[in-house]
């Protein structure tokens, strides 16, 4: 059975950058087993399977597998994908601006998609679940040795670990400085015993001359993926963190997130969050993708 398939660049406007995502199109024949197959053989961060929608008037059906499990939820192949389809449907070249609903495992995601005339096209979403404490804060000692850090790199300004989720839990690891960003590494192959997630985003805050708010690198090897090059999903969950941590006033604050430096592959994700009665009320991820390839698999 043979199925289309693209591949994009997803949190970047350059090709072989940012975070690869592949599309696969008319999956819905396909066993949950035969996804995470596939997944297996991309051996990308994420590839997603599109497939007919329950309701007419939303885009599509989508499933987000990993190498290692599927996902309720993820921030690049829901912004490379949206993109995805509006160039499939819409052509490139041209300016469109659309709406397009995905009904996702956590839910309806709405995207806003406006296509581009230099190849790359931008998306953005309003996180479909709150961003929400998903357990214990991990001590900063288990924190430094599970990433191989001293324990005066862990923590900055009054941000420390903690665990946060909006679909998919992560610990979230403050580091002291982007040196220490820099040398952290996974030293034990079972960080969810060690930090309470099977997936690990540390960050640090960004010099102030730098165009980004903070600096990050996300670590998964348990579920397949040693470092990932852009991960909204855990710039939705971070959006608890900001608001847990940072002093910020009422009302939306833009605060963008660099990743996959350390990999070689620079991503930028567009990070906005709403305070409302000094709680978090919404957040909203966004980014640019440009189509790398298309081919057929033979399933």
């Amino acid at each position: 059975m043979p199925l289309n398939f693209t591949t994009y660049d997803v949190f970047t406007d350059t090709a072989f950058a940012g975070n690869p995502l592949a599309v696969v199109w008319d999956a819905d024949a396909l066993s949950d087993a035969q996804m995470q197959t596939i997944a297996r053989e991309f051996n990308l961060s994420e590839t997603v399977f599109v497939r007919a929608p329950e309701n007419a008037q939303h885009a599509a059906s989508v499933r987000i597998f990993t190498p290692g499990k599927e996902l309720p939820f993820a921030g690049h192949p829901t912004i490379g994908c949206a993109i995805a389809i509006a160039e499939a449907r819409h052509g490139r070249g041209t300016t469109h601006d659309l709406i397009i609903v995905l009904e996702e495992k956590i839910g309806l995601v709405r995207c806003g998609v406006k296509i581009g005339d230099d190849g790359a096209s931008f998306a953005e979403f309003t996180a479909p679940k709150l961003s929400e404490k998903a357990g214990a804060d991990p001590s900063i000692e288990a924190a430094a040795a599970a990433l191989g850090l001293a324990v005066s790199d862990i923590g900055f300004d009054a941000h420390k670990p903690s665990l946060f989720s909006a679909g998919v839990p992560f610990a979230m690891i403050p580091v002291a400085s982007t040196d220490a960003l820099v040398r952290a590494k996974p030293t034990i192959a079972t960080l969810s015993d060690a930090l309470g997630a099977t997936e690990i985003f540390v960050y640090a805050r960004a010099d102030r001359q730098e165009a980004h708010s903070f600096h990050a690198r996300m670590f998964a090897p348990e579920i397949g993926i040693a470092e990932d090059p852009a991960t909204g999903s855990a710039a939705a969950a971070f959006a608890g963190v900001l608001a847990r941590f940072e002093d910020l006033p009422e009302g939306w604050h833009t605060l963008p997130i660099l990743q996959g430096v350390e990999m070689g592959r620079p991503s930028l994700i567009g990070l906005e969050v709403n305070i409302e009665n000094g709680a978090l009320a919404g957040a909203r991820i966004a980014g640019k993708a440009v189509k790398i390839s298309e081919g057929v698999l033979f399933v």
